[in-house]
């Protein structure tokens, strides 16, 4: 089916939920801004960073993996029948990564001066790498994002009044972009794959340089690597979550015959995964760790189970060919990845002669909630007013 607009009513119970936690999550940011990180966070000089960096950017990052994912398979691979899931991933993916840039800005302590990376290069900095290639890469995500754009707006510009005079150039400006976008995306959609691949793994090398600051369970020099095998693993499953989300909120068919087999092609790569994870701690020997059955200890256990668990179900046909099978094989995924970020930026990484023990701030979670409550009430506005969603209703059953 074509994409179109959802025809659905905007307010349910579960948006007001949402705009209440977006307007809490706003109220801190205001603070922070104003009064500085001191006035809202838990951090101090012996913690760097806390849960807006170890939640906002990192897992923010591997959970938005669908967009290169989907974008290499319906393009790169060139398998055509999956293209009705490319729009919403790559949605998904230009929702994530700005809030991911948004989680940056809040982090710095002198935020206005985020755009220092721009013309202060260091190229023997792995973090420099990382936010240059995340910066050109959400430019990218929005420009693969015009054509969706233009289909909603080309024919139909009809400014009123003093504007009108401005109807004509966007039309061409519109006939213009249809034309020239259409022949040159491809650019676009490899460069996003390879810069997605690129800053990725370098987030795992930004680790690798924290050398003794990290816990043995998770400190390895292939850490670039499982981060990078991660994100690819989590890319599908978080398609399928989203998509199974939106059917069930705008009441339409789930589009089972996709979702399915994204799920059966989520088996090898998350085996892979987990073949490297778990054979790079017996290379390593660090298995013995696991014996002191300490908070650290049982949180690396933890994130392995949930993903042993999720490979389990996806290899299980019956479960993953149904609704229910697939959204829990999908959800241990995504809180799999989710916790090994966590665990990587926040658990394992203790700096030397730290004092305290950080627990993230009331005013922390709130904004992390409160971001996540924004993303979900932005992504449903702009499938309500652009064609990015696919679907036949369930009422015409």
């Amino acid at each position: 089916m074509k994409a179109e607009p959802v025809k659905y009513r905007f307010f349910s119970p579960g948006v007001i939920v949402l705009i209440i936690l977006a307007i809490n999550g706003i109220i801190f940011l205001v603070v922070r801004f104003f009064s500085g990180l001191g006035a809202v966070t838990n951090l101090d000089n012996f913690t760097p960073w806390g849960l807006w960096i170890g939640v906002d950017v990192a897992a923010g990052v591997a959970l938005a993996a669908g967009g290169f994912t989907s974008a290499a398979l319906a393009h790169v691979f060139n398998r055509e029948a999956y293209q009705a899931i490319v729009r919403p991933a790559l949605l998904t993916a230009m929702l994530g990564y700005t809030f991911v840039a948004f989680a940056v800005f809040i982090d710095i302590g002198r935020f206005y001066y985020i755009w220092h990376p721009l013309v202060m290069w260091n190229g023997n900095s792995a973090l420099f790498e990382v936010g240059i290639c995340v910066m050109i890469y959400l430019v990218v995500l929005y420009i693969e994002f015009l054509p969706i754009v233009t289909e909603k707006f080309s024919g139909k510009v009809n400014m009123p009044g003093i504007l009108s005079s401005l109807n004509k150039p966007a039309e061409i400006l519109l006939k213009f972009l249809n034309k020239y976008l259409a022949k040159t995306m491809f650019v676009f959609i490899i460069s996003g794959v390879v810069l997605s691949t690129l800053h990725q793994s370098s987030l795992g090398t930004l680790m690798v340089i924290a050398g003794a600051k990290m816990h043995p369970l998770w400190q390895t020099p292939v850490l670039p690597l499982l981060f990078l095998l991660s994100a690819i693993a989590v890319g599908f499953p978080m398609i399928i979550f989203e998509s199974l989300i939106a059917s069930h909120s705008f009441r339409l068919k789930p589009e089972m015959h996709i979702l399915s087999n994204l799920g059966g092609m989520t088996i090898p790569i998350l085996g892979i995964y987990l073949a490297f994870k778990i054979g790079d701690m017996f290379v390593r020997e660090t298995f013995v760790y696991l014996f002191n059955f300490d908070t650290v200890s049982l949180l690396f256990l933890l994130e392995n189970v949930l993903l042993i668990a999720a490979f389990i179900l996806f290899v299980n046909r019956k479960m993953h060919n149904t609704p229910g099978g697939l959204f829990a094989a999908a959800s241990l995924v995504i809180a799999g990845v989710f916790l090994n970020r966590f665990n990587n930026f926040i658990t394992a990484y203790k700096p030397f002669h730290d004092p305290v023990v950080y627990y993230p701030s009331i005013g922390e979670i709130s904004v992390t909630i409160g971001c996540i409550a924004m993303l979900v009430l932005l992504y449903r506005i702009i499938v309500m007013y652009f064609p990015v969603i696919s679907g036949e209703p369930v009422s015409k059953r």
